[in-house]
């Protein structure tokens, strides 16, 4: 079966506010929905990992040639709301699958119990066949 990545960043979708502003019911409700969500897809194994990540502010950027010391340096990063916040690996029959998956993350319940219609982006997991094509 094909594997896909769910990729989740900081762009709220419909919603503007920051998670910080919300109120504890409401960033219960959201977390509560991934757990929902996380449980539903472990029942059906389709889930093969899901991770939220730490904050851009914490994130570092590697640059090496093999030789010499690496260079760490705190950016420079891409917009903010472009800033991977989290993924799903989910395991599925088609990339339709994956795809419904996705707009249930996208339905993700944000103040007010609104749906933020997160963009969620949608990236199959490459097999050897995909680098067999690569080197002809």
């Amino acid at each position: 079966m094909p594997k896909y990545l769910l990729i989740v960043d900081y762009d709220g979708g419909d919603v503007i506010e920051p998670m910080t502003d919300w109120t504890p019911d409401e960033v219960k409700a959201h977390m509560d929905y991934y757990g929902a969500l996380r449980e539903e897809l472990l029942g059906t194994g389709e889930l093969v990992t899901q991770e939220a990540l730490t904050g851009p502010e914490l994130a570092k950027v590697v640059r090496a040639d093999g030789r010499t010391a690496p260079v760490v340096t705190d950016g420079p990063f891409a917009e903010f709301k472009e800033m991977l916040a989290g993924y799903q690996l989910v395991d599925v029959d088609s990339e339709a699958r994956a795809i419904e998956i996705a707009a249930k993350i996208s339905a993700v319940p944000g103040p007010g119990g609104r749906p933020l219609r997160q963009p969620i982006g949608v990236r199959r997991v490459m097999t050897d066949a995909d680098f067999d094509l690569l080197v002809g």
